[in-house]
Protein backbone atom coordinates (compact mmCIF):
# COMPACT_ATOMS: atom_id res chain seq x y z
CA UNK A 1 0.00 0.00 0.00
CA UNK A 2 2.45 2.43 1.03
CA UNK A 3 4.63 1.48 -2.38
CA UNK A 4 1.16 2.41 -4.85
CA UNK A 5 0.63 5.61 -2.76
CA UNK A 6 4.25 6.95 -3.08
CA UNK A 7 3.73 5.86 -7.05
CA UNK A 8 0.57 7.96 -7.36
CA UNK A 9 2.34 10.81 -5.28
CA UNK A 10 5.32 10.70 -7.36
CA UNK A 11 2.76 10.78 -10.66
CA UNK A 12 1.45 14.19 -9.24
CA UNK A 13 4.65 15.74 -8.64
CA UNK A 14 5.60 15.01 -12.16
CA UNK A 15 2.17 16.72 -13.20
CA UNK A 16 2.84 19.82 -11.84
CA UNK A 17 6.37 19.95 -12.47
CA UNK A 18 4.71 19.54 -16.13
CA UNK A 19 6.62 16.50 -16.86
CA UNK A 20 3.16 14.23 -18.47
CA UNK A 21 5.48 11.81 -19.55
CA UNK A 22 7.06 10.92 -17.07
CA UNK A 23 4.28 10.76 -15.12
CA UNK A 24 2.91 8.54 -17.63
CA UNK A 25 5.26 5.88 -17.48
CA UNK A 26 5.01 5.80 -13.28
CA UNK A 27 1.62 5.39 -13.64
CA UNK A 28 1.42 1.90 -16.39
CA UNK A 29 4.04 0.76 -14.05
CA UNK A 30 2.05 1.14 -11.55
CA UNK A 31 -0.84 -0.31 -13.36
CA UNK A 32 0.90 -2.85 -14.60
CA UNK A 33 0.77 -4.36 -10.82
CA UNK A 34 -2.52 -3.05 -10.06
CA UNK A 35 -4.77 -2.56 -13.04
CA UNK A 36 -7.99 -2.12 -10.67
CA UNK A 37 -6.23 1.12 -9.26
CA UNK A 38 -8.82 3.70 -10.02
CA UNK A 39 -6.40 6.74 -8.92
CA UNK A 40 -3.99 5.62 -10.99
CA UNK A 41 -6.75 5.44 -14.22
CA UNK A 42 -7.35 9.29 -13.25
CA UNK A 43 -3.87 10.67 -13.44
CA UNK A 44 -3.34 8.88 -16.38
CA UNK A 45 -6.45 10.65 -17.74
CA UNK A 46 -4.53 13.85 -16.71
CA UNK A 47 -0.85 12.78 -18.35
CA UNK A 48 -2.35 12.00 -21.95
CA UNK A 49 -4.36 14.63 -22.46
CA UNK A 50 -1.38 16.74 -21.00
CA UNK A 51 0.80 14.76 -24.34
CA UNK A 52 -2.06 15.87 -26.20
CA UNK A 53 -3.86 12.61 -26.83
CA UNK A 54 -7.64 13.05 -25.76
CA UNK A 55 -9.16 10.14 -26.92
CA UNK A 56 -7.03 7.71 -24.70
CA UNK A 57 -7.64 10.44 -21.99
CA UNK A 58 -10.79 9.56 -22.05
CA UNK A 59 -10.78 6.14 -21.84
CA UNK A 60 -8.67 6.38 -18.67
CA UNK A 61 -11.33 8.80 -17.02
CA UNK A 62 -14.47 6.58 -18.08
CA UNK A 63 -12.15 3.36 -16.97
CA UNK A 64 -11.58 4.88 -13.37
CA UNK A 65 -15.16 6.01 -13.29
CA UNK A 66 -15.95 2.60 -13.98
CA UNK A 67 -13.92 1.20 -10.79
CA UNK A 68 -14.97 3.52 -8.41
CA UNK A 69 -18.02 5.14 -9.29
CA UNK A 70 -19.08 6.55 -5.92
CA UNK A 71 -16.02 8.60 -5.79
CA UNK A 72 -15.72 12.21 -6.48
CA UNK A 73 -12.11 12.26 -8.24
CA UNK A 74 -12.66 10.20 -10.85
CA UNK A 75 -15.85 12.38 -12.37
CA UNK A 76 -13.66 15.74 -11.60
CA UNK A 77 -11.55 14.17 -13.97
CA UNK A 78 -13.59 13.32 -16.56
CA UNK A 79 -15.09 16.52 -16.32
CA UNK A 80 -11.58 18.31 -16.68
CA UNK A 81 -10.93 16.01 -19.67
CA UNK A 82 -14.17 17.34 -21.62
CA UNK A 83 -13.82 20.19 -20.70
CA UNK A 84 -10.31 20.72 -22.03
CA UNK A 85 -11.73 18.83 -25.22
CA UNK A 86 -14.63 21.81 -25.37
CA UNK A 87 -16.95 19.45 -24.59
CA UNK A 88 -19.18 21.55 -22.70
CA UNK A 89 -22.27 18.66 -21.86
CA UNK A 90 -20.58 15.56 -21.12
CA UNK A 91 -18.10 17.91 -19.01
CA UNK A 92 -21.13 19.72 -17.07
CA UNK A 93 -22.64 15.82 -16.76
CA UNK A 94 -19.20 15.04 -14.68
CA UNK A 95 -18.79 17.86 -12.85
CA UNK A 96 -22.93 17.53 -11.31
CA UNK A 97 -21.97 13.82 -10.50
CA UNK A 98 -18.84 14.98 -8.94
CA UNK A 99 -20.90 17.89 -6.61
CA UNK A 100 -23.45 15.40 -5.98
CA UNK A 101 -21.28 12.65 -4.10
CA UNK A 102 -19.12 15.79 -2.57
CA UNK A 103 -19.78 19.58 -2.26
CA UNK A 104 -17.15 20.26 -0.39
CA UNK A 105 -14.41 20.27 -3.22
CA UNK A 106 -13.33 23.42 -4.17
CA UNK A 107 -11.40 22.59 -7.47
CA UNK A 108 -14.67 20.98 -8.62
CA UNK A 109 -16.64 24.17 -7.93
CA UNK A 110 -13.90 25.73 -10.21
CA UNK A 111 -14.02 23.25 -12.96
CA UNK A 112 -18.28 24.24 -12.87
CA UNK A 113 -16.96 27.84 -12.78
CA UNK A 114 -14.84 27.25 -15.84
CA UNK A 115 -17.58 24.98 -17.76
CA UNK A 116 -20.03 27.66 -17.66
CA UNK A 117 -17.42 29.75 -19.05
CA UNK A 118 -17.18 27.54 -22.15
CA UNK A 119 -20.82 28.09 -22.89
CA UNK A 120 -21.28 31.68 -21.92
CA UNK A 121 -23.81 31.21 -19.14
CA UNK A 122 -21.49 33.92 -16.95
CA UNK A 123 -24.46 34.22 -14.21
CA UNK A 124 -24.23 30.57 -13.45
CA UNK A 125 -20.48 31.18 -13.62
CA UNK A 126 -19.99 33.53 -11.06
CA UNK A 127 -22.31 31.52 -8.76
CA UNK A 128 -19.85 28.94 -9.08
CA UNK A 129 -17.02 30.46 -8.39
CA UNK A 130 -18.92 32.28 -5.39
CA UNK A 131 -19.68 28.85 -4.21
CA UNK A 132 -15.73 27.71 -4.65
CA UNK A 133 -14.85 30.88 -2.42
CA UNK A 134 -17.48 30.46 -0.04
CA UNK A 135 -15.85 27.01 0.65
CA UNK A 136 -12.25 28.85 0.68
CA UNK A 137 -11.86 32.09 1.38
CA UNK A 138 -8.17 32.12 0.44
CA UNK A 139 -8.58 30.47 -3.09
CA UNK A 140 -7.44 32.71 -5.53
CA UNK A 141 -8.09 30.77 -8.67
CA UNK A 142 -12.57 30.94 -8.18
CA UNK A 143 -11.31 34.65 -7.04
CA UNK A 144 -10.03 35.09 -10.76
CA UNK A 145 -12.75 33.17 -12.29
CA UNK A 146 -15.37 35.43 -10.60
CA UNK A 147 -13.83 38.40 -11.52
CA UNK A 148 -13.97 37.15 -15.58
CA UNK A 149 -17.86 36.58 -15.23
CA UNK A 150 -18.08 39.80 -13.69
CA UNK A 151 -16.15 41.39 -16.66
CA UNK A 152 -18.63 39.97 -18.66
CA UNK A 153 -21.80 40.77 -17.15
CA UNK A 154 -20.11 44.26 -17.35
CA UNK A 155 -20.47 44.96 -13.11
CA UNK A 156 -17.13 47.06 -13.11
CA UNK A 157 -16.68 47.73 -9.50
CA UNK A 158 -17.42 44.05 -8.60
CA UNK A 159 -14.83 42.88 -11.25
CA UNK A 160 -12.54 45.00 -9.97
CA UNK A 161 -12.58 44.09 -6.69
CA UNK A 162 -12.79 40.02 -7.55
CA UNK A 163 -9.64 40.82 -9.42
CA UNK A 164 -7.67 42.79 -7.33
CA UNK A 165 -8.47 39.94 -4.52
CA UNK A 166 -7.06 37.03 -6.78
CA UNK A 167 -3.85 38.91 -6.76
CA UNK A 168 -3.80 39.69 -3.21
CA UNK A 169 -4.11 35.81 -2.48
CA UNK A 170 -1.60 34.61 -5.09
CA UNK A 171 0.56 37.42 -5.90
CA UNK A 172 2.92 35.18 -7.86
CA UNK A 173 -0.32 33.61 -10.20
CA UNK A 174 0.54 34.83 -13.80
CA UNK A 175 -3.37 34.02 -14.56
CA UNK A 176 -4.80 36.29 -11.33
CA UNK A 177 -2.55 39.26 -12.75
CA UNK A 178 -4.00 38.90 -16.61
CA UNK A 179 -7.55 39.28 -15.06
CA UNK A 180 -7.17 41.74 -13.10
CA UNK A 181 -5.46 43.39 -16.67
CA UNK A 182 -8.73 42.41 -18.38
CA UNK A 183 -10.80 44.09 -15.76
CA UNK A 184 -8.98 47.23 -15.61
CA UNK A 185 -9.13 47.19 -19.80
CA UNK A 186 -12.52 46.80 -19.66
CA UNK A 187 -13.59 49.66 -17.80
CA UNK A 188 -11.21 52.13 -19.05
CA UNK A 189 -8.06 52.01 -17.54
CA UNK A 190 -5.44 50.78 -20.37
CA UNK A 191 -2.23 52.01 -18.55
CA UNK A 192 -3.06 49.95 -15.53
CA UNK A 193 -3.88 46.83 -17.74
CA UNK A 194 -0.65 47.47 -19.51
CA UNK A 195 1.21 47.25 -15.96
CA UNK A 196 -0.72 43.86 -15.40
CA UNK A 197 0.00 41.83 -18.37
CA UNK A 198 3.37 42.79 -18.23
CA UNK A 199 3.39 41.47 -14.89
CA UNK A 200 2.40 38.79 -16.37
CA UNK A 201 5.06 38.47 -19.02
CA UNK A 202 7.18 38.81 -16.77
CA UNK A 203 5.75 35.67 -14.44
CA UNK A 204 5.60 33.53 -17.47
CA UNK A 205 7.14 34.76 -20.69
CA UNK A 206 4.92 32.28 -22.85
CA UNK A 207 1.81 33.84 -22.14
CA UNK A 208 0.62 34.54 -25.44
CA UNK A 209 -2.93 35.86 -24.24
CA UNK A 210 -0.77 38.36 -21.96
CA UNK A 211 1.07 39.61 -24.99
CA UNK A 212 -1.61 39.88 -27.32
CA UNK A 213 -3.80 41.97 -24.60
CA UNK A 214 -0.92 43.75 -24.06
CA UNK A 215 -0.73 45.31 -27.21
CA UNK A 216 -4.61 45.65 -26.89
CA UNK A 217 -4.02 48.09 -23.98
CA UNK A 218 -0.98 49.82 -25.59
CA UNK A 219 -3.29 50.61 -28.32
CA UNK A 220 -6.21 52.01 -26.39
CA UNK A 221 -3.95 54.91 -24.75
CA UNK A 222 -5.28 56.41 -27.47
CA UNK A 223 -8.50 58.10 -26.93
CA UNK A 224 -9.21 58.58 -30.52
CA UNK A 225 -8.45 54.84 -31.21
CA UNK A 226 -10.67 53.72 -27.49
CA UNK A 227 -13.58 55.24 -29.02
CA UNK A 228 -13.32 53.61 -32.53
CA UNK A 229 -12.39 50.29 -30.75
CA UNK A 230 -15.59 50.88 -28.53
CA UNK A 231 -17.85 51.35 -31.18
CA UNK A 232 -16.09 49.09 -33.53
CA UNK A 233 -16.95 45.88 -30.81
CA UNK A 234 -19.94 47.46 -29.45
CA UNK A 235 -22.85 48.39 -32.76
CA UNK A 236 -22.94 46.51 -35.91
CA UNK A 237 -26.34 47.50 -36.68
CA UNK A 238 -29.14 45.02 -36.12
CA UNK A 239 -29.44 42.07 -39.13
CA UNK A 240 -32.92 43.06 -38.59
CA UNK A 241 -32.82 46.58 -40.18
CA UNK A 242 -32.88 44.86 -43.53
CA UNK A 243 -36.35 44.39 -43.48
CA UNK A 244 -37.00 47.86 -42.57
CA UNK A 245 -35.08 48.81 -46.00
CA UNK A 246 -38.21 48.47 -48.13
CA UNK A 247 -40.43 50.81 -45.91
CA UNK A 248 -38.25 53.53 -44.75
CA UNK A 249 -35.09 53.42 -47.27
CA UNK A 250 -32.89 56.00 -45.81
CA UNK A 251 -32.75 53.24 -43.40
CA UNK A 252 -29.32 52.58 -45.73
CA UNK A 253 -27.78 55.67 -44.76
CA UNK A 254 -27.29 54.01 -41.14
CA UNK A 255 -25.58 50.78 -42.85
CA UNK A 256 -23.51 53.18 -44.52
CA UNK A 257 -22.55 54.75 -41.56
CA UNK A 258 -21.76 51.99 -39.68
CA UNK A 259 -19.11 50.27 -42.51
CA UNK A 260 -17.53 53.75 -43.21
CA UNK A 261 -16.93 54.21 -39.11
CA UNK A 262 -15.72 50.74 -39.13
CA UNK A 263 -13.85 51.17 -41.92
CA UNK A 264 -12.22 54.00 -40.06
CA UNK A 265 -11.48 52.06 -36.90
CA UNK A 266 -9.87 49.37 -39.11
CA UNK A 267 -7.41 52.09 -40.09
CA UNK A 268 -6.76 53.42 -36.65
CA UNK A 269 -5.83 49.39 -36.09
CA UNK A 270 -3.70 49.33 -38.73
CA UNK A 271 -1.39 52.63 -38.48
CA UNK A 272 -1.63 52.31 -34.77
CA UNK A 273 -0.03 48.59 -34.57
CA UNK A 274 2.61 49.57 -37.10
CA UNK A 275 3.81 52.47 -35.19
CA UNK A 276 3.61 50.18 -32.04
CA UNK A 277 5.44 47.36 -34.45
CA UNK A 278 8.56 49.76 -35.51
CA UNK A 279 8.97 51.10 -31.89
CA UNK A 280 12.17 49.93 -30.23
CA UNK A 281 10.33 49.46 -26.68
CA UNK A 282 7.58 47.64 -28.10
CA UNK A 283 8.56 45.93 -31.44
CA UNK A 284 9.22 42.76 -29.81
CA UNK A 285 5.17 42.34 -28.75
CA UNK A 286 4.51 41.85 -32.61
CA UNK A 287 4.57 38.86 -34.60
CA UNK A 288 5.80 39.25 -38.10
CA UNK A 289 2.15 38.76 -39.81
CA UNK A 290 0.73 41.37 -37.40
CA UNK A 291 3.24 43.67 -38.64
CA UNK A 292 2.70 42.97 -42.18
CA UNK A 293 -0.79 43.10 -42.06
CA UNK A 294 -0.89 46.48 -40.79
CA UNK A 295 1.24 47.71 -43.08
CA UNK A 296 -0.68 46.92 -46.02
CA UNK A 297 -3.42 48.10 -44.88
CA UNK A 298 -1.85 51.57 -44.44
CA UNK A 299 -0.59 51.06 -48.23
CA UNK A 300 -4.40 50.77 -49.26
CA UNK A 301 -5.56 53.67 -48.76
CA UNK A 302 -2.30 55.48 -49.76
CA UNK A 303 -2.47 52.88 -53.10
CA UNK A 304 -6.53 53.74 -53.47
CA UNK A 305 -6.43 57.63 -53.03
CA UNK A 306 -3.35 57.35 -56.14
CA UNK A 307 -5.30 55.44 -58.61
CA UNK A 308 -8.86 57.58 -57.48
CA UNK A 309 -6.51 60.43 -57.89
CA UNK A 310 -5.39 59.27 -61.50
CA UNK A 311 -8.49 58.22 -62.77
CA UNK A 312 -9.67 62.10 -62.23
CA UNK A 313 -7.02 63.10 -63.93
CA UNK A 314 -7.33 60.91 -66.70
CA UNK A 315 -11.31 60.83 -67.08
CA UNK A 316 -11.46 57.22 -66.33
CA UNK A 317 -14.44 56.39 -63.96
CA UNK A 318 -13.48 52.69 -63.84
CA UNK A 319 -10.27 53.68 -62.69
CA UNK A 320 -11.50 55.94 -59.48
CA UNK A 321 -13.87 54.13 -58.87
CA UNK A 322 -11.37 50.70 -58.78
CA UNK A 323 -9.05 53.14 -56.03
CA UNK A 324 -12.15 53.83 -54.27
CA UNK A 325 -12.77 50.22 -53.67
CA UNK A 326 -8.85 49.34 -53.28
CA UNK A 327 -9.17 51.92 -50.02
CA UNK A 328 -11.90 49.81 -48.81
CA UNK A 329 -9.90 46.61 -49.11
CA UNK A 330 -8.89 47.33 -45.44
CA UNK A 331 -12.17 46.63 -43.77
CA UNK A 332 -12.19 42.52 -45.10
CA UNK A 333 -8.11 42.08 -44.65
CA UNK A 334 -8.77 43.38 -40.97
CA UNK A 335 -11.32 40.92 -40.82
CA UNK A 336 -9.78 38.32 -41.90
CA UNK A 337 -6.88 38.79 -39.89
CA UNK A 338 -8.73 39.16 -36.62
CA UNK A 339 -10.70 35.68 -36.89
CA UNK A 340 -9.15 33.44 -34.87
CA UNK A 341 -10.96 30.15 -36.24
CA UNK A 342 -8.74 28.73 -38.73
CA UNK A 343 -11.51 27.76 -41.55
CA UNK A 344 -12.96 31.02 -40.98
CA UNK A 345 -9.96 33.00 -41.28
CA UNK A 346 -9.54 30.85 -44.79
CA UNK A 347 -13.07 31.75 -45.97
CA UNK A 348 -12.61 35.13 -45.21
CA UNK A 349 -9.12 35.51 -46.66
CA UNK A 350 -10.77 33.98 -49.53
CA UNK A 351 -13.42 37.01 -50.02
CA UNK A 352 -10.97 39.42 -49.86
CA UNK A 353 -9.11 38.22 -53.05
CA UNK A 354 -12.22 37.22 -54.78
CA UNK A 355 -13.06 41.09 -54.34
CA UNK A 356 -9.32 42.15 -55.32
CA UNK A 357 -9.69 39.86 -58.53
CA UNK A 358 -13.22 42.18 -58.95
CA UNK A 359 -11.81 45.30 -58.83
CA UNK A 360 -8.70 44.28 -61.05
CA UNK A 361 -11.15 42.97 -63.80
CA UNK A 362 -13.28 46.05 -63.63
CA UNK A 363 -10.42 48.16 -64.05
CA UNK A 364 -8.96 46.02 -67.15
CA UNK A 365 -12.53 46.69 -69.01
CA UNK A 366 -13.20 49.68 -67.85
CA UNK A 367 -16.63 48.82 -66.39
CA UNK A 368 -17.94 51.07 -62.78
CA UNK A 369 -20.40 48.74 -62.53
CA UNK A 370 -18.25 45.58 -60.80
CA UNK A 371 -16.28 48.47 -58.88
CA UNK A 372 -18.64 49.75 -57.35
CA UNK A 373 -20.21 46.96 -56.38
CA UNK A 374 -16.68 45.72 -54.49
CA UNK A 375 -16.68 48.59 -52.45
CA UNK A 376 -20.31 48.02 -51.32
CA UNK A 377 -18.59 44.17 -50.78
CA UNK A 378 -15.80 45.45 -49.04
CA UNK A 379 -17.00 47.64 -46.46
CA UNK A 380 -20.06 44.74 -45.77
CA UNK A 381 -17.69 42.94 -44.90
CA UNK A 382 -18.05 43.54 -41.26
CA UNK A 383 -21.41 41.70 -41.59
CA UNK A 384 -20.20 39.27 -44.09
CA UNK A 385 -17.53 38.03 -41.14
CA UNK A 386 -20.01 38.15 -38.58
CA UNK A 387 -21.89 35.59 -40.14
CA UNK A 388 -18.57 33.37 -41.03
CA UNK A 389 -17.52 33.69 -37.38
CA UNK A 390 -21.04 32.60 -36.19
CA UNK A 391 -20.76 29.24 -38.11
CA UNK A 392 -17.12 28.43 -37.21
CA UNK A 393 -17.57 29.94 -32.96
CA UNK A 394 -17.07 26.27 -31.60
CA UNK A 395 -13.11 26.42 -33.02
CA UNK A 396 -12.84 29.88 -30.95
CA UNK A 397 -10.67 29.45 -28.45
CA UNK A 398 -12.40 30.09 -25.08
CA UNK A 399 -12.14 33.12 -22.33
Amino acid sequence: MVAVSDAIERARTLLELRRPADAERELRGLLAQNPQHSAAHSFLALALLEQGNPADAVTEAYEAVRLAPDHWFPHYVAGHVHYRERRPDLAMAAVQAALAISPEHVPTWTLLSRTHMLTGHWREMADAARRGLAIDPEAAEPASLLALALVALGEAEPAKAAAAQAVRLDPDSATAHLVYGRAALAFGDPREAADAFREVLRLDPGFDQARELLVAALKRRNPLYRWLARFQSRFRGGWWLVFLLPAVPPVIIVFVLIALLHWAAWIAESWTTLRLARAKATRLLFEGAESRVALLCCCLPALGAALLALGITLGQDALGTGGVAVMALVTPVQEAAHTSAARARAILYGWTGLLGLAIVASVALGSVGPALLSVYAALATIWVAAGVRRVFRKEQAPL
